[in-house]
């Protein structure tokens, strides 16, 4: 059976656009267009649809309203349709944690080609939403490590994730006291949104978090995000870790890609890394947490019940290449209990 979309936007250009990509694919069907929140509450309530597209931006009611009323009342897969701005980043992130699956950019005009890649895409994320889990909410909880038994610069993290990533990295190193270890984060998100994520993260998590610039020194209590455009790799300096950042190709289809950021450290950290492979559609990452299992890195992999999508872990898991399944609410204690065994020593 078709999938039923329902596309909100007050532009008609952009409803236009949209419409027609939903109408082209077999796959999916088109219930309606409508250009304001209370257009869509009624569309919502006659056609019960599969998947959203939402703008953000509306007039009367914003998008980021009408989002979090519906997530209550009537929860949909909801693919939002975001401008690339720091305005729009901010806002994007708020729809994501409000229980948005996914967002795309709103579509560049003109180009024949840039448009079959978009429309390419966005029926891609129409149909992993489709497909998505919904209910699974950042929960408050207390973890046992208000600290770590050493502090050193020995071990390394790295986080990987894609669609419904945002909020499960959030949910994981909220809970790192702030004397962890240095973590590498590669989340799947376009130039200038990963600005914004980090300085969001970085309010309101113990450990500084921020966007990576490349040749820091990988030090405890820090956790560094890959930017939208750039790959980030890790390299052994002596008796240190360096991030080195890589513009080359996308890798996995991805840039940052997650196989990069694990590849790097399975080949210079190996034993010294715990690698973890978050909720996330395709299979980004399954290769390199398996290069760093059998380097002897500790590897872990969200469960299927707590992932948004449970692409790239089922693929990891499929491979070999995951030490520890666990749901999302488990994991930074499972990530920290690990290192903690590890006998890391203090040397800076």
């Amino acid at each position: 059976m078709p999938i039923k979309v329902l596309v909100v936007d007050d532009s008609a250009l952009i409803r236009h656009i949209l419409s027609e990509i939903v109408t082209r694919e077999p796959a999916l069907t088109l219930v309606g267009a409508a250009p304001d929140a209370y257009a869509a509450k009624r569309m919502v309530q006659e056609f019960k649809p599969d998947v959203i597209t939402l703008d953000i931006e509306m007039p009367k009611v914003d998008g980021l309203r009408f989002l979090e009323v519906m997530m209550k009342a009537m929860p949909t897969p909801v693919v939002m349709i975001s401008t690339l701005t720091e305005r729009g980043a901010d806002a994007t992130l708020r729809a994501l944690e409000l229980g948005a699956v996914d967002f795309m950019a709103k579509p560049k005009l003109g180009v024949a080609e840039g448009m079959a890649e978009y429309a390419a895409l966005i029926v891609e994320k129409i149909k992993a939403a489709a497909n998505s889990t919904l209910g699974h909410p950042t929960q408050t909880r207390c973890t046992k490590h208000a600290s770590m038994r050493y502090t050193g610069t020995e071990k390394l993290i790295g986080i990987g994730a894609s669609t419904g990533g945002t909020e499960a990295i959030k949910d994981v190193i909220m809970h790192f006291p702030r004397n962890a270890p240095a973590t590498i984060i590669s989340q799947h998100m376009p130039p200038g949104f990963t600005t914004t994520y980090a300085k969001r993260l970085d309010s309101l998590c113990e450990i500084t978090v921020k966007e990576a610039q490349g040749g820091e020194r990988l030090l405890p209590g820090f956790a560094y995000l890959a930017p939208g455009n750039k790959h980030v790799k890790v390299e052994r300096s002596g008796a240190d870790y360096r991030l080195i950042l890589d513009d080359g190709p996308k890798v996995s289809g991805h840039k940052p890609s997650v196989d990069v950021m694990f590849n790097s450290l399975a080949e210079h950290a190996g034993a010294n890394a715990v690698g973890v492979l978050l909720t996330g559609m395709g299979r980004d990452g399954a290769a390199g947490l398996k290069h760093m299992h059998s380097k002897g890195s500790v590897t872990f992999c969200q469960d299927e019940k707590t992932c948004v999508i449970f692409g790239m872990p089922k693929v990891a898991i499929e491979m070999g290449g995951a030490s520890y399944v666990k749901p999302l609410e488990a994991l930074s204690d499972a990530i920290l209990d690990t290192l903690e065994s590890m006998g890391a020593g203090t040397r800076f």
